[in-house]
């Protein structure tokens, strides 16, 4: 890696913590990138820190989530590559719609404004926030089994268990409300300008085996895109779960990610 590596910015979702994407910084600066992974607003730097304090994260939503990666992004500078995923997927095609960044890569991306299909499967793994109205300031922290429906459906038992004490986080509820409600509210924070041409080249990912961000939905994101003129495509990795950034099959995504981005001159 030299001093003029291409900065790669990845942000993660909802209930992961920042460390998560440690293996992922590790592949892309091996592959020349200068990869960072900075955590939400005011997010503990470890895993146990976060546990142990989750009020330093409640009440966090989009626009101050959104507000903090782009002042990182804007630092880094104009050729920034944007990775997200879950809800850090939607912050990505949010500020790539906004100008920032040379690309982005969004991995099961969060629900954004426009997007219509609600599945049972996605009300369910949402449920352990939106079923209490009052968590909307809250920080919320899922349960084992909880863990293994939204994410680790597709992976065993064991593995599922394995990433949840690993990487699990109490994270904030109000994203999940603010994205619940956006087709409801006229200025959405979970709104993206999906129009915007030129701007960099967007590729969407989903897991046909998802449960919180299941792949219809990631297919009618793509088709809020269908009046730019930019760069749009979608990669559907077959029998994946919304583990699939963390889980033992993380590395082909990331190959997959590190193909498409030189495919497209990033």
């Amino acid at each position: 890696m030299t001093d003029s590596a291409r900065p790669v910015l990845f942000i993660h979702g909802l209930w992961l913590h920042a460390t998560s994407w440690d293996p992922w910084i590790e592949r892309f600066r091996a592959a020349g990138y200068a990869p960072v992974a900075p955590g939400w607003p005011n997010e503990p730097p470890r895993v146990a820190e976060a546990r142990a304090n989750p009020e330093a994260v409640a009440d966090i939503g989009i626009d101050e989530a959104a507000a903090h990666y782009e002042e990182i992004a804007n630092s880094l500078g104009d050729e920034t590559i944007l990775i997200g995923h879950s809800f850090g997927g939607l912050l990505a095609e949010k500020l790539l719609g906004e100008g920032v960044g040379a690309g982005a890569v969004a991995i099961d991306p969060a629900q954004i404004k426009g997007v219509l299909p609600l599945p049972l499967a996605q009300l369910r793994s949402g449920f352990p926030a939106l079923g209490n109205p009052a968590n909307l300031h809250r920080a919320v922290s899922l349960t084992e089994a909880q863990f293994r429906y939204g994410f680790g459906n597709a992976v065993s038992e064991e593995e599922s268990n394995e990433l949840y004490e690993r990487w699990t986080i109490p994270s904030p509820a109000r994203p999940l409300f603010q994205a619940a409600a956006a087709n409801f509210v006229m200025h959405s924070p979970a709104a993206v300008d999906t129009k915007r041409s030129p701007r960099g080249p967007l590729l969407l990912i989903s897991g046909t085996a998802d449960h919180t961000v299941p792949d219809v939905v990631t297919r009618s994101t793509l088709k809020q895109y269908r009046d730019s003129m930019a760069v749009t495509e979608l990669k559907q990795f077959e029998g994946r779960g919304h583990s699939l950034t963390i889980d033992k099959g993380w590395s082909e995504l990331a190959e997959a990610v590190l193909e498409w981005l030189k495919s497209q001159g990033l």
